[in-house]
């Protein structure tokens, strides 16, 4: 279908040629992504089209990390969307979802070292895809180090937004700064100024989680008083 095709020329703007299938992966991930920032249980379904579209823009640019990423996150999303709409008790917001919470420090940091070392290993073998799988990938993979950075940090993060966990916009803010600069390098513009609005929105969401973090205590403070 021409809509899948990355070539495929929605319109032009600024000299810049967009694929139906770059503008509306960008649009549909900035919905997704603001929905998240809201805390809004719709950020899921959202990211399901998303990454569907995404998928198909990836392999066709040779990031392949990215497309495998895309897998990832269509199985994440029905996770996410799941555990958000389904709390114990206990774990409930005052819409009856999951509760923002933070996580042990210790537990962070270890997760940001797997991160590291998972790049490195990532990065490697994805260097080498189009030797081992010359069929498939018949060109070598673009920036795979780089690439892989964004695909191992993004499943970590992922898990900790499936657990409503702050913590997920600290390396959400990093990852869209290093998306930013490699899709411009790539040459997917549109994609990158949707990775720049992402980091701005990320920089929203960690402060509107905290927000809604410090209003539990004080909605449990006001319940006592009563």
């Amino acid at each position: 279908m021409e809509f899948f095709d990355a070539h495929s020329i929605f319109f032009t703007a600024l000299g810049y040629k967009l694929s139906y299938l770059e503008f509306f992966a960008v649009i549909t991930g900035i919905a997704a992504v603001i929905l998240s920032a809201k805390a809004s249980i719709w950020s899921w379904p959202m990211g399901i089209v998303n990454v569907f579209l995404s998928a198909f823009l990836y392999y066709q640019i040779q990031l392949y990390p990215d497309m495998f990423l895309m897998v990832f996150f269509f199985v994440t999303n029905i996770m996410g969307w799941w555990r958000w709409k389904n709390p114990k008790p206990e774990e409930e917001d005052k819409n009856k979802e999951l509760k923002i919470s933070f996580m042990p420090l210790r537990q962070f940091l270890y997760l940001l070292a797997i991160g590291i070392v998972g790049t490195s290993l990532i990065g490697t073998l994805a260097s080498q895809l189009h030797k081992w799988l010359p069929l498939v990938f018949n060109l070598p993979s673009a920036y795979p180090f780089i690439d892989s950075f964004i695909f191992v940090m993004s499943v970590i993060t992922t898990f900790l937004m499936i657990q409503k966990r702050v913590e997920c916009w600290i390396i959400w803010l990093t990852i869209d700064i290093v998306a930013t600069y490699l899709y411009f390098l790539k040459g997917i513009k549109f994609m990158g100024i949707e990775y720049f609005i992402f980091t701005i929105i990320a920089g929203f969401a960690l402060w509107n989680w905290i927000k809604e973090y410090k209003s539990y205590s004080k909605a449990a403070l006001k319940a006592g008083n009563l």
